[in-house]
């Protein structure tokens, strides 16, 4: 389960639709972008600042991923939420508190739940694959700044989302907005991707900007901030199991 690579990987599609008449496929952009932003593993550092309209607090993390399956995060700061630690592993996620020393499978039925009251929900770290059996992608916009590319989800998917807008820059080949929608077509949250930096030689977007758009969370704002990435180390794989949880809690 990584954070900050689990959005990313919604760009992976293997069911996708050019738009007649506009110059690139997208299928080759989704491989550009694919091909930017993944690693075979990767290894961050991040912030998270959670904006409510009540208050805003910031938690410090790390994180580790293999491909689009497994992956692993410790929380560092707060004190008071430090050592907690989560672990994904296909479509199943796990949490370890070391308050009380338990290990706890997150169920079904709080997969829409918030993320440590982020505006991420605990379905988006789980379904980073999703899209690349239930949804489609077409090419509904093209100039020479960016590409606009919507996803729709094939009929009967189990999916949340009910169409996804996603722009990408036509220069760097990144992410730099995406829309999400709900089934009856209201609009319910955007992330902006910015801050463009350099980590090994891939071209990351450092900056997260999360902002959901329904009247009950209005004024709240998810912002994630990469402070390191390593792409491409080897990861121990002892990480990416139910007893690492509480080994590397601390």
């Amino acid at each position: 389960m990584h954070l900050l690579r689990s959005v990313f990987f919604i760009l992976v599609i293997l069911l996708v639709h050019p738009l007649p008449g506009l110059g690139q496929d997208v299928t080759a952009i989704i491989k550009k972008v694919e091909d930017n932003l993944n690693g075979e593993t990767a290894f961050m550092e991040f912030s998270m600042t959670v904006t409510t309209k009540r208050s805003t607090r910031t938690m410090e993390m790390e994180s580790w991923s293999e491909g689009d399956s497994r992956s692993f995060i410790r929380i560092l700061y707060p004190e008071k939420d430090k050592g907690i630690t989560f672990l994904k592993m296909d479509n199943a996620m796990w949490q370890y508190i070391p308050r009380i020393e338990k290990i706890m499978k997150i169920p079904a039925s709080m997969m829409l739940q918030s993320w440590m009251g982020s505006d991420f929900t605990n379905d988006d770290l789980v379904k980073e694959s999703s899209m690349t059996k239930d949804y489609i992608a077409t090419l509904v916009e093209q100039t020479g700044e960016f590409y606009r590319i919507d996803l729709n989800p094939k009929e009967d998917a189990p999916v949340v989302w009910g169409r996804i807008s996603m722009t990408v820059s036509a220069d760097l080949f990144l992410p730099a907005v995406m829309t999400y929608f709900a089934e009856d077509g209201e609009k319910v949250r955007t992330i902006e991707y910015l801050e463009v930096q350099t980590f090994g030689g891939r071209q990351y977007p450092t900056r997260w900007v999360v902002t959901p758009t329904s009247p009950e969370k209005k004024g709240h704002q998810t912002i994630i901030e990469v402070k390191q990435a390593v792409f491409d180390a080897p990861i121990d794989a002892s990480r990416f199991s139910k007893s690492a949880l509480k080994r590397y809690s601390r």
